[in-house]
């Protein structure tokens, strides 16, 4: 369930090679592959937005929503943390419980509009959180662990090579090598968003045109 990082770099580079445009060396590759993968993720969030607010087929693979989701799944995560315990490799933060029971996640200036209300103040039953400087605050809890549902920061695409001493060649080293995190099916996209840095990269505003072209028909023939 991951994208061959190694089949992504040799295919740009075949394609800049085939139109004679120019190069992009690993270490510019690592740095756009990075970027790319998580310019990809963020889009997940905001498809998922758009498309929960318009009707769905429900025939199996065509789920749109359930197809961005799966999407998703593959960075999601779990852990059990202490509360206002600094809280490491959150990209964004879902679920909350505490003993099978949901806090409700709050601003910091609802929780003190919340507590000003006896009314409306957090109870055991109806516990709420802070969440700052990836850290949780919860009230009234104050026990530990607490249950979190999160997405994790992707780990960073990486082509590891070396470097052949007599002709300078940049040769794939498979074992320092990390492939993409996102699903086989993102290839594609993958490689022609690469392409679009790549024209920045080598001045060449054709392909930058070419590939935004390209991204934003397979955006639109997605959403349509």
């Amino acid at each position: 369930m991951a994208v061959n990082v190694n089949t992504v770099y040799q295919t740009v580079l075949l394609i800049l090679n085939k139109e004679q445009r120019g190069y992009i060396t690993p270490d510019e590759f690592n740095k756009v592959a990075n970027q790319v993968q998580l310019q990809i993720l963020d889009d997940y969030f905001e498809d998922l937005n758009q498309m929960s607010r318009s009707p769905q087929n429900d025939m199996d693979y065509a789920d749109r929503i359930s197809a961005i989701d799966e999407k998703i799944s593959v960075f999601r995560q779990t852990a059990s943390v202490t509360r206002d315990t600094t809280i490491p490799n959150i990209y964004r933060l879902g679920t909350v419980t505490f003993n099978n029971i949901e806090l409700q996640r709050v601003q910091r200036n609802e929780y003190y509009n919340i507590i000003k209300a006896p009314l409306v103040a957090p109870t055991i039953k109806q516990p709420i959180y802070l969440y700052q400087d990836n850290k949780i605050l919860s009230f009234p809890i104050t026990a530990s662990p607490i249950s979190i549902d999160f997405i994790g920061i992707p780990t960073s695409p990486t082509w590891g090579f070396t470097v052949n001493p007599n002709t300078g060649v940049y040769l794939n080293s498979p074992g320092t090598s990390t492939d993409f995190i996102l699903m086989p099916s993102e290839q594609a996209n993958i490689i022609i968003r690469i392409l679009s840095y790549s024209g920045i990269i080598i001045r060449d505003p054709s392909i930058v045109q070419a590939a935004t072209q390209q991204i934003l028909q397979t955006e639109t023939n997605s959403k349509s």
